[in-house]
């Protein structure tokens, strides 16, 4: 949140088992725009920002992987 954001967005994310999460973004295109989380995490809520200064405005997709659970979201990002 927020979203639409300008210009960083925090993604807030909770694991009930300890275990590796990866948190990646990509652009419209589906290029990898930033990996922001790529890490053993413990159990609970926690969350990650992503700091788009440097990107242009448009639609963006954060990919959470934690185990074999797999989701996606998407971000507007408006200057």
């Amino acid at each position: 949140f927020p979203n639409p954001f300008n210009p960083t967005a925090q993604i807030e994310y909770s694991i009930a088992n300890p275990g590796l999460v990866q948190i990646m973004v990509y652009d419209a295109s589906g290029r990898l725009v930033e990996e922001l989380v790529n890490e053993q995490k413990p159990a609970g809520a926690t969350s990650a920002v992503w700091d788009a200064s440097n990107q242009a405005s448009g639609i963006y997709f954060v990919k959470i992987i934690v185990g074999d659970l797999v989701e996606t979201q998407k971000l507007m990002l408006l200057k």
